[in-house]
């Protein structure tokens, strides 16, 4: 273990030990300490350490790899939202199950398939590994339990989903993500630039991760794809719009001004949710 300043967190790695080696001086006698390798073996155990002022804080990793990773997204595109924060997105959103969905900028599909995945129920991690379960204390049933229920409490409503981007090669990667996620019956994913959509959907709702200058230092292209999106998606008026950027300018570039605005944290970069609701429908 190497300490580090105050605050700093380390982790325990018995990769090595210190063995004393005998010498020949007596009972009691030992030459300095040498450094061999020790083999692991069993179940892995990681303790981490953190160190604040005077106190020191031993806590084991039950989880294992980043509990935001689902375990369906074997292939991802640039600058991919984590899953939990696509979930996120999806919730601030006015979307239900029995409504229109479309994701115009769907990349790897984490959006389309998080929501689908909350529609129909569907634990996030009903299907990964935890470190917990090679631990010799844990029962091992326990888990295989929560799973079956996790699974028992699946629904199967009827999704009209879309998600669409102008590159093939991440649509095809979209499909694969969705088969592992088990919602690829779900959402229906096809090239289409954004410019080029068209329904006569009503009451829909429209959640989007468009290119921005600082996510890909391409600021001419995510100019141009927002005026598309405000062209295009200004008629619908039925159809709500939640468009995440981190552009200052994107009002500005959609030609309208946003219902409202939410400011987040796209890892440690600041952007804003900018909301369109559509129309009430009249009763």
């Amino acid at each position: 273990m190497q300490a580090g300043p105050s605050g700093a967190s380390c982790i325990l790695s018995p990769t090595s030990r210190q063995l004393p080696k005998k010498s020949g001086g007596g009972e009691h006698g030992y030459d300095l300490p040498s450094t061999q390798p020790v083999a692991e073996t069993g179940n892995k155990y990681q303790l981490e350490v953190s160190i604040l002022k005077d106190i020191a804080t031993i806590t084991i990793d039950t989880t294992g790899s980043s509990l935001f990773k689902r375990g369906y997204r074997v292939a991802k595109g640039p600058a991919p939202l984590k899953e939990n924060f696509a979930a996120a997105l999806v919730l601030l959103t006015n979307w239900h199950a029995d409504m229109p969905f479309y994701d115009p900028t769907t990349g790897s599909g984490t959006i389309a398939i998080e929501a689908a995945m909350i529609a129909r129920n569907m634990a996030p991690g009903r299907t990964r590994d935890f470190a917990f379960s090679g631990f010799s204390f844990m029962d091992s049933q326990l888990l295989d339990q929560e799973r079956e229920r996790a699974m028992a409490a699946i629904t199967n409503p009827t999704l009209t989903m879309v998600g669409g981007d102008i590159n093939q090669e991440m649509i095809d990667i979209a499909r694969v993500n969705a088969q592992n996620a088990g919602v690829l019956h779900d959402i229906q994913f096809k090239q289409v630039a954004v410019k080029d959509f068209r329904t006569d959907l009503e009451d829909g709702v429209i959640i989007a991760n468009p290119p921005y200058g600082k996510r890909l230092q391409d600021a001419d292209a995510a100019q141009k794809i927002a005026e598309e999106m405000g062209a295009v998606y200004g008629p619908l008026t039925s159809w709500s719009k939640y468009i995440l950027s981190g552009d200052a300018n994107f009002e500005r570039y959609y030609g309208h001004k946003a219902t409202k605005r939410r400011k987040l944290y796209n890892g440690a970069m600041r952007v804003d949710l900018y909301q369109y609701w559509g129309r009430r429908p009249r009763h």
